[in-house]
């Protein structure tokens, strides 16, 4: 599966490591563009100001680590397309010049189905995915997310239940199902 990722998943952090490990493992190939980065910089400017700054290195480091996921811009098929919020075309036409088969977005009413379903694209939610992913590969999944729960904590310098850390990165299903399997 090839995946467009939006900005959304891309920021926050734990939400893009565990996706980002899934897809090193093999599980799907992740795209994006720079104008999707972009929004990724503005976003952690805007929370917490001078947080673009890390954002900016987390990106430089995330294209070096993954050159073939970067997309390059597509405006004059951007120009053909539509959707609700017209602050959203560039990510659709990131995946469809990427020719990936779905939009990775927290943000699913901005993507319709019926206007997807045209560019024979769909989007889907992170939490829906990674459970998905989960279900084919548990070990290596439940690997992954253990990998990055152990860096927020230490990050942190706290205990963080992993439920708890996968509800507030918006995978409350995921952790659902990772809690529940190691009981």
């Amino acid at each position: 599966m090839k995946a467009c990722l939006d900005a959304c998943v891309l920021y926050p952090t734990v939400m893009r490591e565990i996706l980002m490990g899934v897809a090193a493992a093999g599980l799907f190939t992740p795209i994006w563009s720079e104008r999707i980065c972009e929004e990724w910089h503005r976003a952690a400017e805007r929370r917490v100001p001078g947080d673009g700054v890390i954002a900016s290195g987390e990106i430089a480091a995330l294209n070096a680590r993954w050159p073939k996921a970067r997309c390059p811009a597509a405006p004059d098929l951007e120009a053909q397309l539509w959707l609700p919020d017209a602050h959203d075309i560039h990510v659709l036409a990131t995946a469809l010049s990427a020719e990936a088969d779905c939009i990775i977005t927290l943000n699913l009413k901005d993507f319709p189905k019926r206007e997807l379903a045209v560019h024979g694209v769909n989007a889907r939610h992170p939490d829906e995915v990674l459970y998905g992913f989960w279900l084919q590969s548990p070990d290596q999944v439940a690997q992954i997310v253990s990998k990055v729960h152990g860096v927020a904590e230490t990050l942190s310098g706290e205990t963080i239940p992993l439920r708890s850390l996968l509800k507030r990165a918006r995978l409350p299903r995921l952790g659902k199902a990772l809690t529940s399997s190691s009981l």
